[in-house]
């Protein structure tokens, strides 16, 4: 078999089934075989989730997955296109409702592009279409480069096969060819295959897995039928079932147990005459140990591929996918809204188009009421009014606050600075503004307003001294007043503090160490009741008590630089981003 084709044996005249070749160890010929079971069933095993990044490899699955001739779908679809909706033009022509179908009233595959960035609502409804109507499908298109990135678990929980592809170069690729009259007669053969005990078996995987899905093992089972009846078998077997869990049930693991250590002795044999015969008549053919599915599902994810995928599950079920800064309405600028009634000026602007499908229905009515006007013209009335909207996402501002006291020392200031660094990485990375507050002697500065360069807020903290007292609750009200100041100007402001927590002097200058850690206490309330994400990363040898407790009035997460290294502080800033 060459490398990256699917090359079929002959017919075998004397069974009269067509021959298949062994199930290819080569990874790319898997990928080909995947897509061939998908155009298979692709009913049964509901889609297909594809994880590769826009490239010539993904472009060759995508040309072998045009013969089933999916229609293209993108993550901001109107719900008008999902679900069909009024035909403006033969309205307006005929005075009558006309109505155009939807892209989920046609039965056949969706091929749904950037499904990372589905909203949840389009997901949950693509979702729905797909548990009450067998006859659609979908393939989406992750294109996900990060950690916490990913399918939404309403679309990743339906779709039965995974591939990811971003492990393949170029040269070790090549056309995928999708036999199709082999491809039609193994649909014949779905309905005769026999599923025996398969279904229960993958149950078990799946459990063992830690797979809570019940649609998990049918998705499996579906896989399995679809590659028994590609062999031109009868019924599922051993190799089928080991392929059903490397291609659907393997990247939804959350485990994988620990394989039990062989026996020391093996037991004796039982002699033939001395078996039960009930036990030998239920004996199966599937019978096999479910440790050797459990590794069959080990083996087929790339290493590292689970702990994203983990990670992505984690991220959304802890905040929105989006990451981005608040979202709000607006009259003038954002992603497009449905139109709703209203009147224009101030701001609003009327939806022509909206409009028109509000009043064309009505066209016929009105011309028999109002006949002194029934001169070929639309007859509009204020009701048939509406307004665009839209949806805005504001910028978001990473306010650093960092202590540059004599208590940090410059070893651990050194650090700080390092952990700043990676921090601004990861800010830089998602085109945030970013913004410096220095505290240390008497106040607390603000070394950079909010800013998109990099290189000037690098250079700010290179340049910055260390020593004096720790103005701890100054370096808290001036964050307080910078991410106030930001919410002004439509930002999305987070605190991310990098201090030991020895405050030693008040708001008014002097040393009182009680009264600065009383006014810190007040300052990280208020910055709590203001609802600002914050994050507090203890830069002292030993984390400190009095820091967590701070960190907890200000309902903050608290790390400690000693124990974070650098994906920890990328997934903790990445977290208190998206919060």
């Amino acid at each position: 078999m060459s490398r990256g084709l699917l090359k079929m044996t002959p017919f075998d005249d004397t069974s009269g089934l067509p021959g298949r070749p062994p199930p290819p160890t080569d990874p790319w010929a898997q990928v080909g075989l995947a897509l061939t079971l998908y155009a298979i069933d692709p009913a049964g095993l509901r889609g297909l989730w594809l994880r590769a990044r826009a490239g010539p490899v993904r472009d060759r699955v995508l040309a072998a997955l045009a013969l089933l001739t999916p229609r293209k779908l993108h993550p901001f679809v109107s719900d008008e296109a999902l679900f069909g909706g009024m035909d403006l033009s033969a309205t307006l022509a005929t005075g009558e409702m006309q109505r155009h179908a939807g892209l989920l009233e046609q039965p056949g595959i969706l091929a749904l592009s950037m499904a990372e960035r589905c909203p949840s609502g389009l997901a949950v409804r693509l979702g729905q279409a797909l548990d009450q109507r067998a006859e659609l499908s979908l393939v989406a298109l992750d294109e996900a480069a990060e950690e916490g990135e990913g399918l939404p678990p309403a679309l990743a929980d339906r779709l039965g096969l995974f591939l990811e592809l971003d492990g393949f170069a170029m040269g070790e690729t090549s056309e995928i060819t999708l036999p199709q009259g082999l491809i039609e007669t193994a649909r014949a053969r779905l309905d005769r295959i026999h599923k025996g005990e398969a279904q229960m078996r993958l149950a078990r995987v799946a459990r063992d897995l830690g797979i809570e899905s019940l649609r998990a093992p049918m998705l499996a089972l579906a896989c399995a039928r679809a590659h028994a009846a590609w062999r031109g078998a009868d019924a599922i077997e051993e190799g089928d079932l080991e392929l059903a869990v490397a291609l659907t049930l393997a990247h939804r693991a959350t485990q994988f147990p620990e394989s039990a250590p062989p026996p020391e002795e093996a037991p004796p044999e039982t002699p033939p005459d001395a078996q039960d015969p009930e036990q030998d008549h239920d004996q199966s053919p599937l019978d096999l140990p479910e440790e050797m599915l459990i590794d069959a599902a080990r083996s087929a994810l790339p290493p590292g591929l689970l702990a994203q995928l983990q990670a992505a599950r984690v991220a959304r079920g802890a905040q929105s996918q989006s990451g981005a800064g608040a979202k709000r309405k607006s009259l003038r600028r954002g992603r497009p809204m449905p139109a709703r009634a209203g009147k224009p000026g101030a701001g609003a602007r009327v939806d022509v188009i909206a409009t028109l499908r509000q009043a064309a229905p009505w066209q016929k009515v009105r011309r028999r009421m109002m006949p002194e006007r029934a001169d070929g013209r639309l007859l509009l009335m204020p009701a048939d009014i509406r307004i665009k909207r839209y949806q805005d996402q504001t910028d978001r501002v990473l306010i650093f606050v960092v202590d540059a006291s004599g208590s940090s020392a410059l070893a651990r200031l050194g650090e700080a600075k390092g952990a700043v660094e990676l921090m601004l990485a990861e800010a830089y990375s998602s085109r945030d503004h970013v913004a410096l507050v220095t505290f240390r002697g008497t106040q607390a500065d603000l070394v950079l307003p909010p800013s998109r360069s990099l290189v000037q807020t690098k250079r700010r903290l290179a340049g910055l001294p260390g020593g004096g007292a720790t103005p701890l609750a100054s370096a808290l009200q001036m964050a307080l007043a910078a991410a106030e100041q930001a919410r002004g100007h439509g930002m999305t402001p987070t605190l991310a503090l990098l201090t030991d927590g020895r405050g030693n002097i008040a708001l008014d200058g002097s040393a009182n160490r009680v009264q600065a850690a009383d006014e810190a206490a007040q300052l990280a309330r208020a910055i709590a009741g203001r609802g600002i994400p914050s994050l507090v990363i203890d830069t002292s040898l030993r984390p400190k008590p009095a820091l967590a407790e701070l960190a907890a009035k200000m309902h903050a997460t608290l790390i400690a630089l000693p124990r974070a290294d650098a994906r920890t502080l990328s997934a903790t800033l990445g977290a208190a981003l998206k919060g």
